[in-house]
């Protein structure tokens, strides 16, 4: 029998986009016929994101806010062996579901992440997500945007996500390199929006992020960068 797969997705203010993610998850799960549940976390306490989801199979709950806290919650309640967290505006590749599976056996590979690729036909585009991709190998590091997945037993073991505001996923894999336990980097891309950068400017909100990245790494408090990107995301 297949491992089955927990799809955790922390939110806020996802309402106008979350029904096209939910569907574009079953439409692989049909496909591939892999066993998935989805589990939706609203860091909204009114759940505004969740009260508009169509879909009825969907497992939601609140939390408060904080992607950490968001998914810890979603890992709480997850029944799979394998737990991914998404993001609400990335999506999955064709075959991601069985990738993750065979790559995920919890002894060999504890953990892993997609490369990147931002959903533009822009070519500066191209040029972030080499950079990000050659980034993440070098270091051993990737992001919540590449699509992190777990071995449940082994994130359980971690501990979680650490509740901090922001930097979790750089803290937890800094956490895994510590250990010396294996990270698979999966050659197939997750493809996520490139809001952020046409909301911020694309040098601005890459060069913010490395920033922030740079900091945390040096020793800077979370709770310190998270006023940091505040008033950068605001600027």
């Amino acid at each position: 029998m297949r491992k089955k797969i927990s799809i955790i997705i922390p939110v806020l203010n996802e309402s106008g986009d979350i029904n096209n993610t939910i569907e574009h998850l079953n439409g692989l799960i049909t496909s591939t016929n892999v066993p998935a549940e989805i589990i939706v976390v609203d860091g909204d306490p009114q759940g505004k994101t969740i009260a508009v989801l169509r879909d009825k199979n969907t497992i939601t709950t609140t939390s408060k806010t904080g992607r950490a806290s968001q998914m810890n919650k979603g890992a709480a309640l997850a029944t799979g062996k394998i737990f991914l967290f998404l993001h609400a505006d990335t999506r999955l590749p064709d075959e991601g579901l069985n990738l993750i599976i065979d790559s995920c056996d919890g002894k060999t590979a504890k953990a892993g992440a997609f490369d990147l690729s931002i959903a533009s036909e822009r070519k500066v585009f191209r040029l972030i997500e080499t950079m990000a991709n050659v980034r993440s190998h070098l270091t051993g590091i990737p992001y919540g945007d590449q699509g992190l997945f777990f071995h449940a037993d082994y994130f359980r073991a971690l501990g979680g996500f650490a509740d901090i505001p922001i930097m979790e996923d750089v803290e937890i894999m800094r956490r895994m390199k510590k250990r010396e336990d294996k990270i698979v980097f999966l050659k197939d891309t997750v493809q996520t929006s490139p809001r952020r950068w046409q909301k911020e400017g694309v040098w601005k909100c890459t060069l913010r992020n490395w920033s922030l990245v740079s900091l945390f790494v040096a020793g800077v408090k979370p709770q310190k960068l998270a006023k940091f990107y505040r008033i950068h995301e605001a600027g």
